[in-house]
């Protein structure tokens, strides 16, 4: 791969407007090293930066291009309808029929509000739980990522840990007690938590598969206990599916695992590559939100046109595809599992994890099941990996505590170049030192 310098001169004009030069922390390079890759087009599978070099993908936008990029009918769906109007703030037909959409695949959700994002959507949704219960606390696990709302910074994995942030600079502590954290899959300090303040919790938040700190899958009897506990203490379960709604299964990780949430939180692949975010529920719930009831939330682009459109086309083609999950569990596990035995097989302790379209690699021998366990990965020999991978032509997430993602738009051609590239970039890093 040949850098012209293009992305660095990019990247110094981005520092002098933008913090760090960037509009998410995580695409800063900060955590791997080096100047980001700023990227000028993509397709299905594939993205090129503005150097002219091609990548096969695996970010794939943090999730939501389930399909592949650019995907042309996705693509003509929102120049039609942009042709219209890009925002009205005001009710479309095109909402009403999105929403139907929503609940009939998602099996917990029986009404839905759209919002603009999966931060505005978790938000959203534990202000309801609040105001349905009449409770302070939330309950969250370490390492899960929400969003950025104050309350769920606490221990909040993926790029807060990627930077090394602590988790709650600018939360105020008053605001930071009413967070209770315990580690991932931990079923005893999630029953002591319970045990203590059981009457005090709004809610519980969680990724019913962790893909902020790797890609760590649910323990057997983890989620079925967790949806005891809170039907039992009368808190609000909450599936955090901003990741996982659509990507492991076409109803998300509650379809797949068998429980069902009282709410669910929804975005990316929703938004068929176009901002937007949803929570829905139990209808009891969300008849507590504005204007029908007292719990006040609203957003003046929520809903637009362009979003609902490449959403829904998006799903509806998600529908269309009798073996999408079927290949994309495939695909995933070949991807992992094939990276993972490259790594082992030059003698670098290395493991792996999927699920539908997501999966992850650590560098640690076993697979993580907590946060803890995933900050015990070698950090550094995976950001030297990263660089030697780019390299090769291949796009990883830049840091260690993400989960990456295959599309369907993925070939077993593009898998086999991806698996020798890995044998080349890790005789690179040992190469070198490393």
């Amino acid at each position: 791969m040949s850098r012209n310098g293009i992305s660095e001169a990019m990247f110094k004009a981005a520092a002098e407007v933008m913090p760090g030069g960037v509009s998410s922390p995580v695409r800063a390079f900060r955590s791997v090293g080096g100047t980001p890759i700023f990227f000028k087009s993509a397709s299905g599978a594939e993205v090129e930066d503005v150097d002219g070099n091609r990548y096969i993908d695996f970010v794939g936008s943090w999730g939501p291009m389930l399909l592949g990029h650019a995907h042309p009918e996705v693509v003509e769906a929102v120049r039609e309808v942009a042709s219209r109007g890009l925002s009205f703030g005001a009710p479309t037909p095109l909402e009403t029929e999105f929403c139907e959409l929503i609940i009939e695949l998602v099996p917990s959700v029986e009404m839905v509000r759209l919002v603009n994002s999966g931060t505005e959507a978790t938000m959203s949704a534990i202000r309801l739980a609040r105001g349905y219960t009449g409770r302070p606390k939330i309950v969250k696990f370490s390492g899960c990522y929400h969003g950025h709302e104050d309350s769920l910074l606490v221990q909040a994995g993926s790029g807060v840990a990627t930077l090394g942030i602590p988790g709650t600079p600018g939360v105020l502590p008053a605001l930071a007690a009413e967070t209770l954290t315990a580690p991932y899959n931990d079923l005893a300090s999630l029953e002591a938590i319970f045990d203590r303040f059981g009457e005090e919790i709004a809610c519980c938040i969680v990724e019913p598969v962790a893909g902020n700190m790797g890609c760590i899958l649910p323990q057997p009897g983890f989620l079925e206990r967790l949806r005891s506990l809170c039907t039992g203490s009368g808190a609000v379960l909450i599936f955090d599916e901003v990741m996982t709604g659509f990507r492991v299964a076409a109803g998300g990780a509650q379809a797949r695992y068998g429980i069902t949430p009282d709410l669910t939180t929804l975005g990316k692949v929703i938004g068929g590559g176009l901002p937007v975010g949803a929570y829905g529920g139990r209808r009891e719930i969300m008849e507590r939100v504005a204007p029908v009831g007292p719990v006040y939330q609203a957003g003046t682009l929520s809903g637009n046109p362009l979003s609902v459109t490449a959403g829904m086309t998006m799903l509806k083609l998600i529908r269309g595809i009798p073996d999408l999950y079927t290949r994309l569990d495939d695909l995933s596990r070949q991807v992992s599992e094939g990276m993972r035995d490259v790594l082992r097989g030059a003698g670098v302790a290395a493991s792996s994890a999927h699920v539908g379209g997501m999966f992850g690699v650590s560098f640690r021998e076993e697979a993580p099941r907590s946060y803890e366990e995933a900050k015990e990965a070698d950090v550094a020999r995976f950001n030297r990996f990263f660089h030697a991978m780019l390299r090769q032509g291949v796009y990883l997430a830049p840091s260690a505590f993400e989960a990456g993602f295959v599309s369907y738009a993925h070939t077993d051609a593009q898998v086999a170049r991806v698996l020798e590239a890995s044998e080349a970039a890790i005789r690179e890093v040992l190469a070198s030192g490393g």
